[in-house]
């Protein structure tokens, strides 16, 4: 029996308790977890905004050790560090023959399985494949991937999520070009990753925004050279740091109707905008048709950073080891299982950074 945080209906509160998994079998690996970020994604889950089978156990955002493996799992093997994978590609859907791999039909094919009971015998589903929010884990083996050397194995759990997003939100979506400009919305995990992402890639100026006065010197740190507080005049103001132009690239990381449309504001004509954050069905972002021809800029969804996790974690491997990207400056706090609820709490109202939870 290991403890998880078991979300025991949509909009209920997680609740810590015990859970038995089961041994793996043919395909499966168990993992002992050695962190987990708490992403907005969860919260998503967690309150609605997109669904899952429950009850489930959420978190997948983790790294941790391997302590056993089934039948016909060759690539990595008991005492192995790994990366979790939440969103693990089949490799023959027409997503995966295109060679978009993050858009793979099969990839959360997973989350309807039942993955282990509680001691009530209570089935669980693993919330978005990895179910990384307890101390043990049993997952398809295509969801761990050998963690990079020379990164310490709590830092490697944000690898898993808010710095494949951040890094493929400019490197992959937005292809960001050395010299141009890029205003970030939102200075969470995912926005800060994105903030140090273009700094790699040579962007200047960097702006972040965020409704939070206190996220201005985790921005700066990763990689802003300017900050604005969220209000009605955040696109006057990007212009005015742009030469009156408005950024070559805008990214939005808080999913938000208001923020859509203000990075959509903020971006050059000719520019491009794309969307990282998850918002509602509610959330309804409106263009009027003129404006579309006129300001001819490119609008984008980004799923996973429309990354290859595999592909891409050697080359963000690469850049920490010689000190151009830091996993652990998105930490702002490092909890319990128990501070789950907190961290969910402190994302609703715009504080900090990542919550990580460490094992």
């Amino acid at each position: 029996m290991v403890r998880a945080a078991v979300l025991p209906a949509v909009g209920a509160p997680l609740e810590i308790t015990r859970i038995e998994l089961p041994d793996p079998g043919p395909g499966r690996v168990r993992v002992r977890l050695a962190a987990a970020g708490v992403c907005h994604s969860d919260l998503s889950l967690s309150n609605g905004t997109m669904r899952v089978p429950v009850p489930a156990v959420l978190g997948h955002e983790g790294s941790g050790t391997v302590l056993a493996v089934g039948e016909g799992v060759s690539h990595v093997a008991p005492g192995d560090p790994v990366v979790l994978n939440w969103a693990p590609s089949c490799g023959t859907c027409h997503h995966c023959a295109l060679g978009e791999v993050w858009l793979c039909a099969g990839a959360l094919a997973g989350v309807g399985e039942v993955y282990a009971v509680t001691e009530d015998g209570t089935e669980l589903h693993p919330g978005l494949n990895v179910a990384a929010f307890a101390e043990e884990t049993v997952v398809a083996a295509d969801c761990v991937l050998p963690a990079p050397a020379g990164v310490p194995l709590t830092d490697a759990a944000l690898l898993g999520c808010a710095m494949l997003t951040g890094w493929g939100a400019v490197h992959h979506s937005a292809r960001v070009r050395a010299g141009e400009s890029v205003v970030v919305f939102g200075a969470g995990g995912v926005g800060l990753a994105t903030l140090q992402a273009a700094r790699v890639a040579g962007a200047g100026p960097i702006v972040a925004v965020d409704v939070s006065p206190a996220k201005e010197e985790l921005a700066r740190r990763a990689g802003a050279t300017d900050f604005l507080l969220a209000s009605p005049t955040t696109a006057k103001e990007v212009r005015a740091l742009t030469g009156g132009r408005g950024a070559d690239v805008a990214v939005e990381c808080a999913g938000r109707a208001a923020a859509i449309r203000t990075a959509w504001d903020s971006t050059r004509r000719g520019g491009r905008t794309t969307v990282v954050g998850i918002g509602g069905t509610d959330q309804q972002v409106t263009f009027n048709a003129l404006e579309l021809f006129h300001w001819g800029r490119t609008l984008s969804g980004c799923v996973y950073g429309n990354s290859d996790p595999a592909a891409d974690l050697p080359v963000l491997a690469g850049h920490i080891r010689a000190g151009r990207l830091d996993p652990g400056a998105l930490v702002t706090e490092r909890i319990g299982l128990a501070d789950i609820p907190a961290a969910f709490d402190a994302m609703l109202t715009g504080r900090g950074g990542r919550a990580l939870v460490v094992f």
